[in-house]
Parts: C-alpha cells; structure tokens; sequence
C-alpha cells in the first residue's frame, strides 16, 4: 500500500473510509482505524493518515510494548511527541479511545436477563476488565436469570487475588441471589484458566451443590477478552448443579 500525503491518492478500494463502509470496521487494520481519526497525514516524510496510524503504532510499540495497550492509556503529550500529531489529533484520538472504553463498560439494565457467556462478561466489564490488580466478583441473578447485581469479593495484587468460596457464598445469600456466575480478571491480559483457578472452581461448583445454589459459569477476563471454564473443562459434568 503506498503511503503518500493524500487518502485520495490511494485506489477507492484501499481507502479507510470506503473500505469501512462497504466491509465493516472490524475489517480494517489498526493503522487503518487510525487514519480515519486523523483524517489527514503529515510527520516524517509527509506520510499519509495511514502511514501516520503506523508510525503512532511504531512509536507506542517500541521496546516489545503492546501499541494498542499503551494508547489505550496514554496521554495527550505521549501522543503529542509523534512527529505529525499535534492537539487537534491527540484530543481526536483520546475520544475514540474514551468512548469505546464507555461503551464497552456500560453496565446492564437492572433485572437484565443474563443468558449467555457474553452478557455476564458485559456485567463484570465495569468492575474487572483492564484493571492493574487482578479481582475476583460474583454477579447475582435471579432464579429466572435476571440480574440483581454485581459484587467485587476481593482485590489482589497484579499477579493474583484470594477468594474463599465462604465469602462468595455469604454474598450470594446475603442478596437473596438463588443463582451465581463468578469471575476474575488477569492483569496480564491471557485469559487461560491456571491450575488454582481450576481448583476454586471445583470448590465452588461442590459449594454450590451443598447449598442448592447454582453456579452457572466461572470467567476470565482481560483485555477485552474473556474464557468460559464451563466451556473450557468437564467440570460441571463432575459437579452438576440442576441449572
């Protein structure tokens, strides 16, 4: 793809803007997602907006840094020392960023109905995803599945948290919830379930089956991903809980 000055220099099919309109933005690289944000281009070598979207992701991804992970949390001087973002780009680009934070986090209505994986990910999101300490919370639902609210149990530290089944399940009853789904986050971004996690979730599943509480799933997230361990392994085969 060339990279000169101008977006209208490039074929109509390699353009941001149309490519994004007629393919969707999930199809669109980064850079690419950029150059939308810029509009036009500039810096070294009087590059386009979309070379301009690569050298922000260059420059914010030296040193093995994840680009995407910085600018989710840069600021505008860090954004404004690449050579061709001033203000005006800076302030663009930190809104996008703001605004998909917003939307991402945006809690359920009170008494949602939680039926998928995803629903309750989008539940946990406010209180668990890209935090720097890893969290353990429950979400309390209903006997119809309908949400009464999310509760943070404990906070760790970056690499780990403690949560004892006792205390998840004096919140659940405390709040009346007759069912529960748990999560937790990792700070580290993988959403691969360890050993440890693995062990709570047997405890929790044999709690749950002792106090005719169903435990509907145990999640992970980070960064925007998430793992299901009722999808992931054969323990609820173990511990069914009649849900």
């Amino acid at each position: 793809m060339s990279y000169s000055l101008r977006i209208l220099d490039l074929p109509i099919s390699e353009r941001p803007r149309e490519r994004l309109i007629e393919q969707g933005a999930k199809n669109l690289a980064n850079a690419e997602l950029l150059a939308i944000l810029l509009a036009t281009g500039q810096g070294p070598g009087k590059l386009s907006a979309v070379g301009l979207g690569q050298l922000i992701l260059q420059t914010l991804g030296e040193g093995d840094r994840d680009p995407l992970d910085v600018l989710r949390q840069t600021d505008p001087q860090e954004l404004m020392n690449i050579d061709g973002i001033g203000p005006a780009k800076a302030a663009t680009i930190l809104a996008a960023i703001e605004l998909g934070k917003r939307a991402f986090l945006l809690r359920p209505a009170p008494r949602a109905l939680i039926d998928t994986p995803q629903a309750a990910v989008d539940a946990f999101s406010h209180d668990l995803m890209w935090q720097a300490q890893e969290r353990f919370a429950v979400l309390l639902l209903d006997v119809k599945n309908c949400l009464i609210g999310t509760q943070v149990i404990s906070i760790g530290t970056a690499t780990e948290t403690l949560a004892h089944p006792r205390d998840i399940f004096r919140e659940v009853i405390r709040k009346n919830a007759t069912r529960v789904i748990v999560a937790h986050n990792h700070p580290s971004g993988s959403t691969d379930p360890s050993p440890e996690d693995i062990q709570l979730t047997a405890q929790l599943l044999q709690a749950a089956q002792l106090l005719a509480i169903p435990l509907l799933d145990h999640l992970i997230l980070g960064n925007g991903n998430y793992s299901s361990l009722r999808k992931l392994t054969e323990l609820w085969e173990q511990y069914p809980q009649g849900d």
